[in-house]
């Protein structure tokens, strides 16, 4: 019979592109709290980890215990470069989602997946390793799904959107049979619908290993969200992270009519408040996010019913995080002396959520000159045409293109391509004309403006640093 895992009191946030990646995972898990991969764009990471030539060798070790035949050796065959890239050479492009992807690009995603929860549950019996993933960004969430279940990911984590059909999505997978999600397309006329499919069945020539279907916590910001997926969603929810809108990355809008401060922060009142006895009345445990990572907000969760925290900020700054290391060291420095601001913008993100944004001297922050694009896709939202296809749009791709699309001039102010920038954030930022790389974005929880305290005179500390603090 197999064994379900248990969900420790701590959980390390699954942060960015590559932010929390296998190292950091790992990191946690051996310690006993629940190491999260992020699941977001790891297509992208993985292939470009290739091409810089796989220092150390992780990744091609992990390739090579995928249980699907041929997989790696294609995927190695076509982006390995065992001396790395020359300088100024770009890095070979994934081909964009669409709705209906190919064998082979399932595959990769499959595979990247794979990789990056298989090395982080390297080398430990007991540790448990989660796998975050955005509700928002659906076209890879299948295969990134059996992916990572093949590799035996513990916990899914989701945000970002409303996970309604995931838990069937895991059901079905858990059994190699094919499971389906609601592909929302704006402009759909009344009565059509679209799916994203995965068949495992397609995938083998010889049975499957037998898989476990990891839990699943669904991340939310309001009471309703909780209790809708409590009762209504597809399968067994296992319980909840709820993240405040101090929580780093993408906030939820405030509800209500929107009012903004004198910086143009959207302003979150007593509606946003999530009452956790209506929360403890669904009978699932819950963790608590945003403002998590101080001393004494365990033991305080924990007395007001909570299972736990769910901490990122403070890991997304420690040796193990996929941050590049001239960032952490610039961020670490200003921080400590209290020169970094935290802004929540209402207008960064394409998805149209809040995205808080860090800022400090020196560093590219809001006013960096960033030429539009859209070559990733990972936020594209899908619309109706006309003439009844799908499309695909971004409201950070070059204005014109995107009114030409149907879009709304409007809906492009503001807007910054995430997806290269989030790449870059990790060191595998995009060479563009002149041999100028992709400029980074970064994006922290409000804590990093009082990281002093915690840092205590320190320059450098580790995720087992972080973790005795949080427990001391």
């Amino acid at each position: 019979m197999t064994v379900r895992p248990s969900v420790p009191p701590i959980i390390q946030g699954g942060m960015g592109v590559g932010i929390s990646d296998w190292r950091l995972a790992q990191a946690v898990s051996r310690r006993g709290q629940l190491g999260v991969v992020s699941g977001t764009a790891l297509d992208t990471v993985m292939v470009r980890r290739l091409q810089d030539g796989d220092v150390g060798g992780h990744v091609r070790r992990a390739m090579a215990e995928f249980p699907i035949p041929d997989v790696a050796a294609e995927v190695r065959r076509r982006y390995f470069r065992p001396e790395g890239r020359e300088p100024g050479m770009p890095y070979k492009m994934l081909p964009m989602y669409q709705q209906a992807m190919s064998q082979s690009r399932q595959l990769l995603t499959m595979l990247a997946a794979f990789v990056e929860v298989y090395l982080a549950k390297q080398g430990q019996q007991q540790g448990v390793v989660g796998m975050n993933l955005l509700t928002k960004v659906q076209i890879p969430t299948l295969p990134a799904l059996y992916g990572a279940m093949l590799a035996g990911v513990d916990v899914i984590l989701m945000g970002a959107g409303i996970p309604r059909e995931i838990p069937a999505a895991l059901d079905h997978l858990a059994q190699h049979q094919m499971a389906s999600l609601r592909f929302e397309v704006e402009g759909l006329p009344s009565g059509r619908e679209e799916r994203l499919i995965l068949d495992p069945k397609g995938f083998w020539t010889l049975p499957p290993p037998e898989l476990r279907r990891p839990l699943f916590l669904a991340i939310i910001a309001s009471n309703s969200l909780a209790t809708m997926l409590a009762r209504k969603a597809s399968g067994r929810i296992d319980g909840f992270v709820i993240e405040g809108p101090t929580a780093g990355g993408h906030n939820a809008p405030p509800r209500g009519e929107p009012r903004f401060n004198e910086h143009g922060e959207p302003q979150y009142g007593e509606r946003d408040v999530v009452e956790l006895a209506k929360i403890s009345e669904l009978g699932l445990p819950f963790w608590l996010a945003g403002g998590a990572g101080r001393k004494g907000r365990l033991p305080e969760a924990l007395a007001a019913g909570a299972s736990g925290i769910q901490v990122g900020t403070l890991f997304a700054y420690c040796e193990e995080s996929g941050l590049a290391e001239g960032l952490k060291r610039s961020i670490l420095a200003h921080a400590a002396r209290g020169e970094v601001t935290v802004r929540t913008d209402p207008r960064a993100s394409p998805t149209g959520y809040p995205f808080k944004v860090v800022s400090w001297p020196g560093g590219p922050g809001d006013g960096v000159a960033r030429e539009r694009r859209c070559d990733l896709g990972g936020l594209r939202a899908a619309y109706c045409t006309p003439q009844g296809r799908i499309g695909y749009r971004c409201p950070a791709e070059p204005v014109a293109a995107y009114v030409k699309k149907g879009g709304k001039v409007e809906d492009t102010v503001g807007r910054r391509c995430l997806c290269n920038a989030l790449t870059a954030d990790i060191g595998l930022g995009q060479i563009r004309a002149n041999e100028e790389v992709e400029p980074p974005l970064v994006t922290s929880g409000d804590d990093l403006e009082s990281i002093g305290e915690f840092l205590a005179g320190r320059t450098r500390y580790t995720a087992g640093d972080v973790l005795d603090y949080l427990v001391g």
